[in-house]
């Protein structure tokens, strides 16, 4: 038994010098003339070219294969192909020579170091993020599209607490550093304006107290929170509206930088080389996780992406496969299904105009003037409507989208997108409302806004009406969010497993809804950003919600959903997502800088009191400057400034535009040849392996 392997050894061996003795070339040394072998030869020292045998068996490496290593070991580590350890290895030994030799200057010791520090608090940084494990495991057991959720409120929560210190440090500090802040006006007190009593008197019961808290009125109406109890102080002014832009443009940049780190990933997830099968079988496993459920996770992971690809390549398949007469009754069948949703759009519109307008003359009446709990419907009453539009009309859009014969990335874009529309602008139809409220419907001719230029009977102080609006949405949307949670799901897993036969299987399982949430996120953060000039403390109020919905959503992710049945590219995810909160930011500084630079302030409270309009305080500020300084200032809002900026904007613009263009003919070009050059080895070994057949080689 212990001689088989012995004589079969030595079989081996002599096939193998037999070989070398025949004439012509071999299957092996054809093999390495092929770029494939190139590349497999040059994976780093020690690597073997393709076809070759052991060194104890071929003789050792051939002197062609030791030199062209040697070479290859005189570039750069970056520019080598060779694994992760071996350009490690190679860039120590590299170090090690240059000190040695002395050969090192200072500049580039320096640049090697600062180059070091940035990648170790690089990797610093990405190890202290909050909930990153959190988020690993969420993505391995639920998919990365569930992943991209979590990420998205872990990102607003950080912008809001970011939005929260500046707020405190530009608002609230120097409301007191300049001494304390007054009190309420007295309702003693008239003016052309009529008289504003933010705070009831007497005494007020426990319910009313606990109404109050809910919409913001009574005590908290003159309190921090809303416009109102901000003096009219000239440095403060300054610092309230300056903290407005400065939040916006944090806003911006935060969300455009995650955007285009999103819109990278997508493009390269959208390209036909790395979403191949191949890619993902064979290339996107990581050799250095440990543990069995880091390689659980990642297993995960990498079935949900084969999901999704399989999914999505069958319902191309069939689109591909249609006749001219099926591909017309689709696209009549979309026409029809898109006509019903902006009808129902119109519907909910109109109905969210109607809800605001009877909203103040509801609140006139006596019967809910007595009654604590009317009233507080009634105040809730445009947050109630917009809610229940916004929970009905994404469940038809789902059923509607799914009748479009869409891919699954796509029916999300779809949902998300009409979602959105639905969303913001039922919010938008709001402050439309409102405005027309404030401004007696744009005629300021009116009697009503004549003598102050809004409507000063009604709504005294504006701004607080405002704050207080979206204070109300705000917390609407959090109460809803917790008794859904308490009293729908909860409920429903107990049922279901207490259940399991066809009443259970009936209730089904719950799945989490990525695009519904997502939009829940972006619904609540465009409040946030309409309503934070007018209500100061709301991004902090944003930032306890996000965090009590972060906890929550975990809990009941683990505890209630299960993952879903159908999934979604992660990479779509990472760039729409951002995409329609930015389309959210820029909605949401229409009305913010309408209120700035159109309708007057109120004359009875806020740091803008006496004003034309708020705007007017950054002139009246800037003519207190030193006379170089204003020259200056009023040179940049000068065409002499203007014009240069837009025509260099322009030329960069075009710049780019055409660097772009050009980097993109070059990929298309290399992957041309990389189509060709895969073409031409397979040519090659086809024929290498004819040849070597026909001369007896095998």
């Amino acid at each position: 038994m212990e001689e088989l392997p012995r004589e079969a050894w030595g079989q081996s061996r002599d096939w193998s010098s037999s070989a070398r003795a025949r004439t012509g070339p071999s299957l092996a040394s054809v093999l390495n003339n092929l770029p494939s072998a190139a590349t497999l030869r040059y994976r780093g020292p020690g690597v073997l070219p393709w076809g070759t045998l052991d060194e104890d068996e071929d003789g050792g490496r051939s002197p062609q294969a030791f030199s062209e290593t040697a070479q290859m070991e005189s570039h750069p580590s970056r520019e080598l192909p060779w694994p992760m350890q071996a350009r490690r290895e190679h860039r120590k030994r590299q170090a090690r020579e240059q000190v040695a030799s002395g050969s090192e200057s200072k500049a580039a010791h320096w640049t090697r170091q600062l180059s070091k520090t940035k990648g170790k608090m690089k990797e610093g940084f990405q190890t202290i993020q909050p909930w990153a494990w959190t988020l690993k495991k969420i993505g391995g057991q639920f998919g990365a599209g569930t992943e991209s959720y979590f990420s998205l409120l872990r990102f607003l929560l950080f912008l809001n607490l970011v939005a929260s210190v500046i707020e405190v440090c530009m608002k609230l500090i120097p409301t007191w550093l300049e001494g304390t802040p007054p009190g309420p006006p007295s309702p003693n007190i008239s003016s052309p304006c009529g008289s504003y009593t933010p705070q009831p008197q007497g005494l007020v019961t426990f319910s009313t107290q606990l109404f109050n808290l809910l919409s913001g009125a009574g005590y908290l109406e003159w309190s921090p929170l809303f416009y109102g109890f901000y003096p009219p102080r000239s440095k403060l002014a300054i610092t309230y509206l300056c903290s407005v832009f400065v939040i916006g443009l944090i806003y911006l940049l935060c969300i455009l930088h995650r955007s285009v780190s999103g819109l990278k990933e997508t493009l390269l997830a959208e390209t036909d080389v790395l979403t191949s099968y191949s890619h993902r079988v064979f290339s996107a496993w990581n050799f250095g996780l440990h543990g069995e459920v880091h390689v659980r996770l990642r297993q995960r992971i990498i079935l949900y992406e084969l999901q999704v690809e399989l999914e999505e390549a069958m319902v191309r398949r069939r689109a591909a496969e249609q006749t001219l007469g099926q591909r017309v009754k689709v696209w009549s069948v979309r026409a029809l299904l898109n006509l019903l949703i902006l009808a129902l759009l119109g519907a909910a519109f109109y109905g969210i105009y109607l809800a605001t307008q009877y909203t103040v003359t509801l609140q006139e009446t006596p019967v809910v003037q007595e009654n604590p709990l009317l009233k507080l419907l009634v105040d809730y009453l445009p947050s109630i409507s917009i809610s229940v539009f916004n929970f009905v009309l994404p469940i038809v859009f789902k059923f509607i989208t799914s009748l479009e014969g869409y891919t699954r990335s796509r029916q999300i874009a779809w949902i998300l997108i009409r979602t959105v529309f639905l969303r913001l602008l039922s919010l938008l139809f709001l402050l439309v409302s409102l405005r027309n409220q404030i401004t007696c419907g744009g005629n300021m001719e009116a009697e009503r806004c004549k003598a102050c230029g809004y409507n000063y009977e009604e709504l005294p102080c504006w701004e607080t009406r405002l704050g207080q609006e979206m204070y109300k949405l705000v917390v609407f949307d959090l109460l809803v969010g917790l008794l859904v949670m308490l009293l729908v799901q909860f409920p429903r897993k107990i049922f279901c497993g207490l259940c399991p036969g066809a009443l259970g299987r009936m209730m089904g399982t719950l799945e989490f809804q990525v695009p519904d949430e997502v939009l829940g996120l972006i619904y609540a953060q465009t409040v946030v950003w309409v309503g934070s000039f007018f209500c100061p403390l709301l991004p902090l109020i944003n930032t306890a919600k996000f965090l009590i919905l972060f906890c929550l959503k975990k809990m009941a992710l683990f505890s209630i959903y299960s993952p879903a049945s159908r999934t979604f590219r992660a990479s779509t995810a990472n760039f729409f997502f951002p995409l329609v909160l930015l389309v959210g930011l820029a909605i949401s500084a229409v009305p913010v800088l309408y209120s700035i630079f159109l309708i007057p302030p109120s004359k009875l409270c806020g740091p803008f009191q006496g004003k034309s309009s708020i705007w007017v305080q950054i002139p009246e500020s800037i003519e207190s400057l030193p006379q170089t300084a204003q020259n200056f200032l009023y040179f940049l809002g000068t065409q002499a400034f203007a014009v240069p900026l837009l025509i260099l904007s322009c030329i960069l613009m075009a710049y780019t535009v055409a660097l772009a263009n050009s980097y993109g003919r070059l990929i298309s070009e290399l992957k041309r040849q990389i189509e060709t050059e895969a073409k031409n080895k397979v040519f090659l070994a086809q024929r290498a392996v004819a040849l070597s057949s026909a001369n007896g080689t095998l």
